[in-house]
């Protein structure tokens, strides 16, 4: 498995917020413009799934296995073309002062890992910062 981290997020918001919103991925219906139609496409959200299809990897579908009230939310690909894990942290350090990081798992065979890589590096990266912008409210 290769590992891809994203920078940590300063989120203005209680932790309790923000994990009462990610927890449920219908909320993230609000965010669906932002995502950039040339990596990623035909992205449909219920409460604990995830369905879109990425440019090169295919169509991907990312389902909620784990909930940690408050504090880590994992998920897997149900339906992708490789193993996927993906989960988001959540640490309070103070009041509406939340800090986010998001780490990928993939199972990368030795000839995709060099092509791979930089993508979804980028899209781990463009996930929190998609996440970091939201409105929680």
């Amino acid at each position: 498995m290769t590992e891809f981290v994203s920078q940590i997020k300063t989120l203005p918001y209680d932790e309790k917020l923000v994990y009462t919103m990610l927890s449920d991925l219908s909320n993230l219906e609000q965010v669906k413009d932002r995502i950039p139609a040339d990596k990623i496409r035909d992205v449909t959200f219920d409460r604990d799934s995830c369905r879109f299809s990425a440019n090169p990897v295919g169509e991907v579908k990312i389902t909620i296995v784990d909930r940690e009230p408050f504090k880590t939310i994992k998920f897997m690909a149900d339906e992708s073309p490789m193993g996927l894990y993906l989960w988001i942290q959540l640490k309070q350090t103070g009041e509406n002062d939340t800090k986010m990081k998001i780490t990928a798992q993939v199972d990368l065979s030795p000839f995709l890992k060099p092509m791979l890589s930089k993508p979804l590096q980028e899209g781990v990266d463009k996930i929190a910062d998609v996440l970091a912008a939201i409105r929680y409210k």
